[in-house]
C-alpha cells in the first residue's frame, strides 16, 4: 500500500450547512479558502478526496438517539408539529444555533469527512489529513450550541479509540472553548482535550478554566489554557508553545487531532482578542512538529471558527494544509521576509462577493506596524504568563 503524505477532505454537501442568510457561520469561506489553496497552486482539484456521509449509527456513537431524530425531524421541509417545543428542548431554538431544512444530511456529511479523515490516518493510507468543513467542538450528546449540531471531532475521536485502541490528543485552537469535545471525553483517559481560547469569563462559552482538568480516571488528561482579551501574537504563541509541548511530552499520543478555529485574530468580530494572520502561519508548524516526534507524523486537521470570511478564514485555513504538506510558500512568508502578495486572479475572482476589494487582504502576512498597540499589554502578558504556570504546575 503506497501511503500519501496528506489527503484534503471535503464533501460538497458540507456547504450546505447554512443556517440563514445573515449568521455569521457562512459556508462560502469554504469555496474561497480552497479557491485560494487552488490559485496558489498548492492543492488540484483532483486531489480533493469526496468521503462517505456519516450513517446514523456512527453520529449515535457520540450524540443520543432521541437527539439525532429530532434533528431529522426537525431538518424536515415541514417540521413535525410540535417542532418549537422538540427545538427548544434539544438547544435548537436560539439565534445561535437555529434548526434548519436539511440540517441532518448538511451535518451528516461533515461528520463523514471528520471521521474519513482520521481512519485515513490511523489505517496507513495517508500521514495526515486535513477536512475543512470539519471541527464543530460545541455540540453535546444530547443537545446542539454554538453553531455547532453534530460534534465530528468527537465521533472521529470515538471510532479511532474504539477501533484502534489508540491514544489520541486532541488540540483546540480555536478563541472559544473546545467544551463539546472535551465534555465527551472528560472522564477518559485516553483522549487527551487541549484547549487554549480566550478566557471563560468574557466569552462564550463561559467554561476552560485552568481547574477543569479531568474527572475519575480522566484526571489530567484535560488542560485548559485560558488567556486574557486583547492578548496579541508574541504572548498567544509564548503561552500555545510551552503548554502543548508540556502536554504532548507528558501524554505521548498515537494521533492528534487538532481543531484550526481562526476567530482569535483582531480583525474577527466575535471575540476580544488581538492577534494577527502569524499566529496561524506558525501554530500549524508546531502541531506539526509534535506529530512528528511523537504521533510517527500522524495528523488530522479540522476547521472550526472564524468569522471574518474574507480577511481571515482563507488565509488562515490555507496556512494549515500548506503546513501539512510542507509547501515553499510557508518558508517564503516567514514574518522576516518580505511581504509575499496573495495571487491576484483570486482576489478578482472574491472581491465582488466580499464587496469589493478593499475587503480583501494584499498579502499572506498582515502588516501589523501601524495597528495600535494594546495599552495593557505588559499587563496582558504578565497575567497570560501566570497562567500557564498554573496549568505546567498542575
Amino acid at each position: 500500500m503506497t501511503t500519501a503524505n496528506a489527503v484534503f477532505i471535503h464533501h460538497p454537501g458540507s456547504e450546505l450547512y447554512k443556517f440563514h442568510e445573515h449568521h455569521p457561520f457562512n459556508p462560502i469561506r469554504l469555496q474561497s479558502s480552497i479557491d485560494l489553496l487552488i490559485r496558489c497552486g498548492a492543492l488540484n482539484k483532483d486531489q480533493i478526496v469526496v468521503p462517505t456521509i456519516a450513517d446514523e449509527q456512527t453520529i449515535m456513537t457520540v450524540h443520543r438517539e432521541d437527539y439525532v431524530r429530532t434533528v431529522r425531524q426537525l431538518s424536515e421541509a415541514k417540521p413535525v408539529a410540535d417542532a418549537a417545543a422538540l427545538a427548544d428542548a434539544f438547544g435548537l431554538s436560539d439565534d445561535d444555533t437555529p434548526y434548519f431544512q436539511g440540517m441532518h444530511d448538511a451535518t451528516a456529511a461533515i461528520v463523514g469527512g471528520s471521521v474519513y479523515a482520521a481512519e485515513t490516518v490511523m489505517s496507513g493510507q495517508a500521514t495526515r489529513a486535513f477536512h475543512m468543513a470539519g471541527g464543530l467542538h460545541h455540540a453535546f450528546p444530547h443537545r446542539g450550541a454554538g453553531f455547532c449540531i453534530y460534534n465530528d471531532a468527537a465521533v472521529a475521536i470515538r471510532r479511532i479509540q474504539r477501533k484502534y485502541g489508540a491514544r489520541i490528543m486532541y488540540i483546540d485552537t480555536d478563541v472559544h472553548h473546545g467544551d463539546g469535545v472535551q465534555w465527551v471525553f472528560y472522564d477518559d483517559d485516553s483522549v487527551f482535550t487541549y484547549s487554549i481560547h480566550e478566557t471563560g469569563k468574557f466569552l462564550f462559552p463561559g467554561t476552560g478554566f485552568v481547574h477543569e482538568r479531568g474527572v475519575d480516571a480522566g484526571v489530567g488528561a484535560c488542560m485548559n489554557v485560558p488567556l486574557e482579551p486583547y492578548t496579541e501574537d508574541d504572548s498567544w504563541l509564548h503561552s500555545f508553545r510551552t503548554t502543548v509541548e508540556a502536554a504532548a511530552r507528558m501524554f505521548k499520543p498515537d494521533l492528534i487531532v487538532s481543531q484550526h478555529g481562526c476567530d482569535a485574530h483582531a480583525l474577527d468580530p466575535l471575540s476580544h482578542m488581538h492577534c494577527s494572520m502569524r499566529i496561524y502561519r506558525e501554530m500549524p508548524l508546531i502541531i506539526r512538529d509534535l506529530a512528528d516526534r511523537y504521533t510517527e507524523g500522524r495528523w488530522v486537521a479540522l476547521g472550526g471558527g472564524g468569522y471574518d470570511i474574507w480577511r481571515v478564514v482563507p488565509r488562515a485555513w490555507s496556512y494549515v494544509w500548506l503546513a501539512l504538506t510542507n509547501n515553499p510558500i510557508v518558508a517564503q512568508t516567514a514574518p522576516e521576509a518580505a511581504p509575499v502578495p496573495l495571487p491576484a486572479d483570486w482576489t478578482a475572482a472574491w472581491s465582488n462577493a466580499a464587496g469589493g476589494v478593499d475587503e480583501l487582504p494584499v498579502h499572506w502576512l498582515d502588516s501589523t506596524d501601524e495597528w495600535t498597540p494594546m495599552p495593557r499589554r505588559s499587563a496582558i502578558r504578565e497575567t497570560n504568563e501566570q497562567t500557564c504556570s498554573r496549568v505546567l504546575h498542575q
